[in-house]
C-alpha cells in the first residue's frame, strides 16, 4: 500500500499499521474508524481483509482532501469511503457497525507543548474530544456483539478501561514493547459490545530487536500485511 502524505505535520505511523491489522474482520462486515487521518489504517484494514467495507469520519478539510486521494490511489473507492464528521455527534448510526476501530489524540489539552502543525496538533492533543467522547462515539457506532479496537499510550490504559466498563467486556489488552525488556508505550485494546466477559492481559510484542530493526513479529504486520490475531495470543497465556 502507498500513501501521499504532508512533509510536515500528522503522519502515518506503526501505530496506525497495527491498530488495522489487530480489527478481526471478514469478507461483508462494515467497520467505521473514526478520526482517519489520510486514511492510513482504513486502507490497511481493506487491503488485507477482501469484501470488507471500511467508512471513515475527519473533521479536518485537508486531511479528507489526502485520505480520498490515497483511496483513489490505492484503488480502493469500491470498499473505502470518508466523509467530514465529528466524533461528538452521535445524532445517527447507532449500532450500524460490526467493528469501530479508533487512534485517539494519545495527550489531554494543556498536558505537554502542542506540535505547531496543526494538523499534528489535532491528532497529538485532545483539544476538542476527550477520551471519554471517543469511547463513547465506538460504543454508540458499535453493534452489539461487536468489537471496538483502541491504540493508545500504556500509561492511560486505566482511563480507556473506565470509559468501556459495564458497556464494552471480554477486553484483550495488547502491550507492544519497544524492545523486549523495555516497558510498553503502546497498548491495543479490544472488546465486544454488550458482553461480559473479563479482561485479559496478553503476552504482547516486541517491536525491535537489538540486532534487527524489526522483530520477525512485527515486520510479518508491517511488510506482509499479516493479521495481528489477538484471541491467537490469548491462546499462549
Amino acid at each position: 500500500m502507498r500513501l501521499i502524505q504532508p512533509k510536515t505535520g500528522y503522519r502515518v505511523s506503526m501505530d496506525t499499521v497495527m491498530l488495522a491489522a489487530s480489527v478481526p474482520a471478514v469478507a461483508g462486515d462494515k467497520v467505521l474508524e473514526g478520526g482517519v487521518g489520510t486514511g492510513g489504517a482504513a486502507l490497511c484494514l481493506a487491503k488485507r481483509v477482501q469484501g470488507v467495507l471500511v467508512e471513515g469520519i475527519e473533521q479536518q478539510d485537508d486531511m479528507l482532501l489526502y485520505a480520498n486521494r490515497n483511496i483513489l490511489f490505492n484503488g480502493l473507492a469500491n470498499t473505502v469511503s470518508v466523509q467530514k464528521g465529528d466524533i461528538t455527534d452521535l445524532s445517527e448510526g447507532e449500532g450500524q457497525y460490526d467493528h469501530v476501530m479508533v487512534n485517539p489524540p494519545y495527550l489531554p489539552d494543556g498536558t505537554a507543548i502542542r506540535p505547531p502543525v496543526e494538523t499534528k496538533g489535532l491528532a497529538h492533543m485532545d483539544t476538542t474530544a476527550t477520551l471519554k467522547d471517543w469511547m463513547r462515539f465506538c460504543v454508540y457506532k458499535a453493534r452489539n456483539k461487536g468489537t471496538i479496537t483502541v491504540i493508545y499510550r500504556a500509561d492511560r490504559v486505566d482511563e480507556v478501561i473506565a470509559h468501556l466498563h459495564r458497556r464494552v467486556g471480554e477486553l484483550k489488552i495488547m502491550p507492544f514493547w519497544p524492545r523486549a525488556g523495555v516497558p510498553a508505550k503502546r497498548v491495543i485494546i479490544q472488546g465486544r459490545k454488550g458482553m461480559r466477559g473479563v479482561a485479559s492481559l496478553l503476552p504482547g510484542m516486541a517491536l525491535h530487536s537489538d540486532t534487527e530493526r524489526y522483530t520477525p513479529e512485527a515486520k510479518q504486520i508491517l511488510w506482509d500485511g499479516d493479521a495481528l490475531d489477538l484471541k491467537a495470543f490469548a491462546c499462549k497465556r
